[in-house]
């Protein structure tokens, strides 16, 4: 368990996520999530700075009802640019942050994944799911290998 202590995000993050840009309609963004099970997508520009980051809670927020429409048009609402419901200036980490640290923030957030930024360019995504495979490689490193090798 020792050895966990010793991990960074980038030990463990998944680099060059799919990403999309602040112009792609959320019907594909949906298309994103249901293809590829994903809780969030990355909201890039060209350079791969991070803009924003799109969840399926945000996707489920724009169909709130409100005091504009009593039914909203699914259709209309597919149609809008990602940039219209993202989740601005998001939460996210460095590379070199230690795993330990992640791991409380994820804790503390109630929150999925993370995007991994540095230097402001987004390179990579770190999960819940990331971390929990760190623990259990720290784990196994550390295990005593049973021999079978005496005669019965």
């Amino acid at each position: 368990m020792y050895e966990f202590l010793k991990y960074e995000v980038r030990d463990a993050m998944v680099t060059n996520p799919i990403t999309i840009g602040p112009q792609t309609p959320l019907k594909e963004v949906e298309e994103l999530f249901e293809n590829h099970d994903f809780n969030g997508v990355p909201v890039v520009d060209e350079q791969r700075h991070l803009l924003g980051i799109l969840t399926k809670f945000d996707l489920l927020k724009a169909f709130s009802l409100g005091a504009q429409a009593m039914v909203p048009n699914y259709d209309a609402i597919m149609e809008q640019p990602a940039e219209a419901i993202m989740t601005r200036d998001p939460v996210s980490v460095e590379p070199l942050l230690p795993l330990s640290r992640l791991l409380q923030k994820l804790v503390e957030l109630r929150t999925k994944s993370l995007p991994v930024v540095d230097d402001g360019l987004l390179v990579g995504i770190v999960a819940r799911e990331d971390v929990l495979k760190a623990l259990r490689r720290a784990t196994i490193k550390h295990e005593i290998p049973i021999h079978e090798d005496s005669p019965s």
